[in-house]
């Protein structure tokens, strides 16, 4: 076995562009999605649909023209508001419109916006007041043709011309391109060189609207009318198509339809939504609103470029997955939740929830609804073939199911399944709530024989093979063997993981007819020789590049289906190789039954699944266009103040150039991929902001903001919901620097920069210049301050010397008068004592003494008397004394100025430092007068009796 790696179908259709032929099952319905009011933001009414060359579809909508690009819709609304009914996009990617009174085109503005271009103003409103409603636009031979009820408006090289309606006109189509127009008078006229002509006896349909014409051969033409059903015109005939499709319109009235890839018809109806019939008129598909339309009234049919249908209908837009090679039987059929199913007796007959239920396996699935069997209305776990009866494992009980009934309830407890038993022909097991019990076959069918004694265990997954039962529970496995008898459990073994290296056992399944045991991927088979589990390296690594998986089952075409993280794949084997096939089951995540892989492959054709809301069909040889790439676009491009719209089929814009100020972007991102979108998801990455790609995400917007200056690109990348990436889609822009980082400015910073450092140069030679000279300056202050402060410390020192000097001569000068003060006091003893003598000698009685002596008596007297009498020292004294002290004296009187001059030299004298007996011999005074004396001056001078009167005064 041979694993080709590849998670596709076929890897050539995903690199490679090829013609895909449209394929509509008959089995089943396909994936159908609504789009109501809510989602689109417009009227209820949808009238026609388009698609561009970038995959964008349009609706002509009651508000306008509604845009859809697979992540958002945009509306657009026509100068007079009114509703939208036809348009038409030609290959400019013009999108044409037409409404009420107005008509005209849609195209892209340099910034992306859709606006609007009215054609209807070339109309002369003098001729033509009314133009009425635009119902039909066509594109042919380089004309724009707009069709009203009263004439056709053709548009070409800018110029307008007008045909008028014979009578009046009904609807116009075009068919292998010829335009042809119905007239209520004339019948369908076809359009030639700007004339109208009769097709020949098509005047039969005036009676009734013709609102489709399709070609179904070369010469042969189908037309759909709106109450008379379905005629086709061939060799100039009209005659009723007497078809299944007919029959089905006659009843429901149609709107027209559409061709899908030449092969098959949608037929649209007013009562009973659409069907889908071959070219011979056979009904494919019906689907309603029982079936998943949201109405049943379809205005409007429309294939994409996918294959896919669109349809546009009375109240909401549905699409109709018919690209799928899937579709679906869900509670439109009766099925809920299905876990198995099986082809038996011309019959498909399914296991759910709530019982067996069945339809005829060779008729027509579009209409009839499943069938449940009497008598199985219960949980019902598996539903199989055993030696030719078809056998239900029931909540109720193992049942015997023939037709559409129970016709034999074999036992009572409820049942997972059976297995036959190897080596016991005839004998089959069951796994039922209580364990295992055995069942043979027996000439009235297959009896219950006995429950299984020793395990009561169970599980709905066990296998068999020569040796052993094997059963699967939780994550660990039993090993059980049967007594020869079938009645009991020899022995058991539980076994919890198969090698050292994995805990744990995944799945327990039985491949080729033989049993493995499954853990992380690594498959394992049992040797009873050497009792131990050993790997099977081939079957593990077709499982090397899978996610680990869950489950895992052989279908009847040999291919190995398995499940993973709710998802499911298949390697489908051909030649004894293995293809991994994932991506179109992407689409049934999530909706697998837990526990249940049911997979009933009948045929490459006819695969069913079972799913938690019904059951999935499935055609693996239809070639499906869904494995070519995906587009991606970004579809707007926004800053401040304005917004870039991208993928409206303009030209890709060049490099875009925003200012600084609004570097806060923000990106939206679309694809027009339209299946299941809920799984479409994006990748972004910013160059060179970002360094690596985003993690995929289904969020289709992206902002940055503060980017700085410089060239951005943007890449984007979408991937859809079968997981293939489409190529990047790019934008480059540049964000301008702010104005002060702008090239410019950085020249004027540069020539700045150069003006300043010659300025700067200048300015500090300047200050190297002027600082020299004001250091020359400064060192002759210095030196004329030192020469000033030596000039000034001589000055001082002569001043302390002439101080000192002074104050030596001032001592001096009190020596002087202490020594005068003595001396004067030498000079008053000495005239005192001379008075005492002269005192003395006048009491000598001089008369009793001689003359001589008398005479010297005398001229002693007289000695003594003239000196005392011309002794001057005293006031010699007292005037030194006031010379000395002169300005001492004059501050004392200055600030007392009622001190007495007595007082003044009592202050002198104490000042000198005389004692009181000095200063009472020279006042000649009593030492008590000094005292007093003292004590008045002090009064005088305001001193209390603590403070000094010497000090005082010589603080004077």
């Amino acid at each position: 076995m041979k694993l080709t790696k590849s998670y596709f179908y076929i890897t050539f259709f995903t690199l490679f562009t090829i013609t895909f032929f449209g394929q509509v099952k008959d089995i089943g319905l396909p994936d159908i999605r609504n789009y109501r009011r809510n989602d689109y933001k417009g009227g209820t009414q949808n009238w026609n649909i388009g698609q561009d060359n970038n995959g964008n579809l349009y609706f002509a909508n009651n508000n306008g023209l509604l845009q859809f690009d697979g992540s958002s819709w945009r509306k657009y609304a026509l100068p007079n508001r009114t509703s939208v009914r036809c348009l038409k996009i030609d290959d400019s990617g013009k999108i044409y419109v037409g409404g009420y009174n107005e008509f005209g085109y849609f195209q892209p503005d340099n910034k992306g916006k859709l606006t609007y271009t009215s054609l209807a103003k070339l109309v002369d409103k003098n001729k033509i007041k009314i133009i009425d409603f635009i119902w039909k636009i066509h594109s042919l031979n380089n004309e724009i043709i707009f069709q009203s009820f009263a004439r056709t408006y053709i548009y070409k090289n800018g110029k307008l011309s007008i045909i008028k309606a014979p009578k009046r006109f009904q609807f116009s189509f075009v068919v292998n391109q010829k335009l042809y127009l119905q007239d209520i008078e004339k019948g369908i006229l076809e359009y030639k060189n700007g004339k109208l002509y009769a097709l020949p006896n098509t005047t039969t349909l005036n009676n009734t609207e013709v609102w489709g014409m399709y070609a179904l051969a070369p010469n042969k033409t189908l037309i759909i009318t709106l109450e008379k059903g379905l005629f086709v015109y061939e060799n100039n005939t009209v005659k009723p198509w007497n078809t299944e499709a007919n029959n089905f319109l006659r009843k429901n009235n149609s709107l027209g339809g559409t061709i899908i890839n030449n092969k098959f018809i949608v037929l649209n109806s007013v009562l009973d939504g659409i069907i889908i019939c071959d070219f011979n008129g056979k009904i494919i598909q019906h689907i309603n609103r029982k079936k998943g339309l949201q109405n049943n009234t379809v205005l409007t049919s429309f294939i994409d470029n996918k294959n896919n249908l669109w349809l546009g209908l009375d109240n909401g837009i549905a699409f109709v997955n018919e690209s799928s090679p899937f579709t679906y039987f869900g509670f439109s059929y009766d099925i809920s939740t299905v876990y198995a199913s099986v082809v038996y007796g011309g019959n498909l007959y399914v296991a759910t929830n709530q019982g067996v239920f069945y339809h005829a396996w060779n008729n027509s699935f579009k209409e009839d609804v499943f069938k449940l069997v009497e008598g199985t209305t219960a949980q019902s776990w598996n539903v199989q073939v055993i030696d030719n009866e078809l056998i239900c494992a029931n909540n109720r009980g193992a049942l015997v199911i023939n037709g559409g009934k129970v016709t034999k309830i074999i036992e009572t407890k409820g049942y997972f399944g059976f297995k036959q038993i190897p080596n016991h022909p005839g004998f089959f097991i069951g796994s039922n709530y209580d364990g295992f019990a055995i069942f043979e076959k027996t000439s009235s069918g297959l009896t219950f024989k006995n429950q299984v004694a020793g395990f009561d265990k169970s599980s709905n997954s066990f296998e068999l093979d020569n040796l052993y039962l094997w059963l699967k529970k939780d994550e660990s496995i039993y090993r059980m063997t049967l007594s020869e008898d079938l009645k009991r459990f020899s022995s058991i073994k539980k076994i919890d993981r198969l090698t050292n290296t994995y805990n744990n056992i995944g799945s327990l399944q039985k491949i080729d007819g033989k049993i493995y045991f499954q853990t992380h991927n690594h498959f394992y088979k049992y040797s009873e020789e050497q009792d131990l589990f050993y790997e099977d390296k081939a079957l593990s690594s077709l499982f090397k590049n899978i996610p680990t998986i869950n489950a895992l089952q052989e279908d009847s075409q040999s291919n190995l289906w398995y499940a993973f993280n709710e998802s499911l794949g298949v390697l489908m084997k051909q030649n004894n190789k293995y293809t991994n096939v994932v991506a179109p089951f992407s689409n049934l995540t999530g909706n697998l039954v837990s526990n249940y892989l049911s997979v009933n492959t009948i045929d490459s054709k006819n695969i069913f699944i079972g799913l938690t809301d019904g059951l999935a069909h499935y055609d693996s040889e239809i070639l499906k266009n869904f494995v070519t790439k995906p587009k991606a676009f970004i579809r707007t491009f926004s800053f401040p103040k304005d917004t870039i719209t991208l993928g409206n089929n303009q030209k890709k814009s060049g490099n875009i150039r925003i200012p600084y100020s609004s570097n806060h972007v923000r990106f939206t991102f679309s694809s027009p991929t339209y299946e299941n979108l809920e799984n479409v998801e994006f990748s972004y990455q910013l160059e060179p902001f970002d360094d690596k790609w985003s993690n995929w995400s289904t969020i289709s917007i992206k902002e940055y903001t503060n980017l700085r200056e410089g060239d951005y690109k943007m890449n984007v990348k979408v991937r859809n919901s079968y997981g293939i990436q489409s190529e990047p889609y790019t934008v480059t822009f540049t964000i301008s620097p702010p104005w002060y980082r702008h090239f410019l400015a950085f020249m004027l910073y540069f020539v700045l920069i150069v003006i300043a450092i010659y300025i700067i140069s200048n300015r500090i030679q300047m200050k190297i210049r002027k600082n020299k000279y004001y250091e020359t300056i400064e060192q002759r202050r210095l030196y004329l301050e030192k020469e000033s402060k030596i000039r000034q410390e001589q000055y001082d020192l002569e001043k302390e010397i002439e101080k000192l000097k002074n104050d030596k001569l001032q001592i001096k000068i009190l020596a002087k008068d202490k020594e005068l003060v003595n001396n004067s006091l030498q000079v008053v003893k000495k005239n005192k004592v001379l008075n005492g003598i002269i005192h003395k000698l006048k009491e000598i009685d001089v008369e009793a003494l001689d003359d001589s002596t008398k005479f010297q008596v005398s001229k002693l007297n007289k000695s003594i008397v003239k000196e005392v009498n011309t002794d001057k020292s005293w006031k010699d004294l007292e005037k030194h004394i006031k010379n000395v002290h002169f300005e001492f004296l004059k501050r004392l009187k200055e600030k007392y100025p009622t001190i007495s001059p007595r007082e003044l030299d009592l202050s002198t004298y104490l000042l000198m430092n005389m004692s009181t007996k000095e200063i009472a011999e020279i006042m000649n005074i009593s030492t008590g007068g000094v005292e007093l004396a003292r004590y008045r001056l002090r009064k005088k001078l305001g001193l209390n009796k603590k403070e000094n009167l010497i000090g005082f005064l010589m603080s004077v």
